[in-house]
């Protein structure tokens, strides 16, 4: 199956610069939000992104509007998905939300259609079943900022048909994308995983007293060669994410350990969700 025509649900930081992606490597690409100012958000980014990419020569003016003529904005989801060959779901990190969204999914797009979650966490066979086209259910996650990062996780679940697989891989690769193929679920994937931990010591030092965020961060970065700290990434790839997905770990182990941290419920309780709030552990106002 030849991947050409692609849905983004969610215009969040993640579903508008994916759509974009998309749109930029010659996909037909729609992209929907129920939040109507976050669409008016993604539309105004999406052409001041293309404008600026002309400005510095890293478009030309007929490849701005060729990726603009791709690349459509629409208020429903009925709307989106006619004739979709590849839906990529990018909304909240919520396990009963995704499953709704899906079931809806399943309902309205085409036999054919590969239903993605760009989920972060969530495998794809907790929210599978609730379609009838399991098979054509898997996870497909980008990074923060898409626009930048090549890295794509595709994970094969045992109820993931090859099929499935072939066609989200080459999809990814055509978005210059190079994607990274699992072969069986696991909490967190690759990348999360490794993170993960540095993630939890830099919080439990940050709780203990041991050091300040900024410190830990600059030993991150000056001692491990990191690019940035565990927390300056934090408020990149969202506090609250950070929060939802802890919270999900948590609901279904019931381990204590598993709960957020402190720090984290904090900054969550206060709105301070990182950098798309304007402040998070450091202040971007």
């Amino acid at each position: 199956m030849e991947i050409k025509k692609i849905t983004v649900i969610g215009a969040g930081n993640m579903g508008h610069q994916i759509a974009l992606c998309a749109a930029l490597s010659g996909f037909e690409v729609k992209c929907t939000d129920t939040n109507p100012d976050i669409l008016a958000k993604a539309i105004a980014f999406a052409n001041n992104y293309l404008n600026e990419r002309v400005t510095k020569g890293k478009l030309t003016e007929e490849e701005a509007n060729k990726t603009k003529q791709n690349l459509a904005f629409v208020p429903t989801i009925q709307e989106a998905v006619v004739e979709t060959d590849l839906v990529i779901e990018a909304i909240i990190e919520k396990l009963d939300v995704k499953r709704k969204l899906f079931a809806d999914l399943d309902a309205m797009c085409p036999a054919h259609t590969i239903l993605a979650t760009n989920s972060s966490y969530i495998v794809s066979s907790k929210i599978a079943d609730a379609t009838n086209r399991p098979d054509k259910v898997c996870n497909m996650h980008f990074f923060n900022p898409a626009l930048v990062m090549k890295l794509v996780e595709v994970v094969q679940g045992s109820h993931v048909s090859n099929e499935t697989v072939d066609a989200v891989m080459n999809a990814a690769k055509k978005m210059n994308k190079t994607p990274v193929l699992l072969h069986k679920e696991i909490y967190g994937f690759l990348v999360n995983r490794l993170l993960q931990a540095t993630r939890q010591e830099a919080l439990k030092l940050l709780d203990m007293g041991v050091a300040s965020f900024e410190d830990i961060d600059t030993a991150a970065k000056n001692g491990l060669g990191y690019p940035m700290g565990p927390f300056q990434l934090l408020d990149l790839t969202g506090i609250d994410l950070a929060y939802h997905v802890g919270m999900e770990k948590y609901k279904e182990s019931g381990d204590a350990a598993d709960r957020p941290s402190p720090t984290v419920v904090e900054k969550f309780t206060k709105g301070d969700f990182g950098k798309k709030a304007g402040k998070g552990f450091y202040d971007y106002e």
